[in-house]
């Protein structure tokens, strides 16, 4: 997610981010990423361990501002 969002910014390699953004909508929609969600509201994942990808709003929003950017 984070290297998505460093290059929505910087509008560099395209392809990869369109990649990387397939990925993350994949993820995002699928039981994993639930399972995750939950696991992490339970406390189950380790404190240090970078959460940007569990937030719904934060996921949704590179989604959503990425569709706005590639139309």
């Amino acid at each position: 997610m984070r290297e998505a969002e460093q290059l929505l910014l910087t509008k560099e390699n395209a392809d990869k981010l369109q990649n990387l953004i397939s990925e993350l909508e994949e993820y995002y929609t699928s039981d994993e990423w639930k399972q995750d969600f939950a696991d992490d509201e339970a406390g189950l994942l380790p404190k240090k361990l970078p959460r940007g990808v569990l937030s719904e709003d934060g996921i949704y929003n590179l989604l959503e501002e990425y569709r706005e950017v590639s139309e």
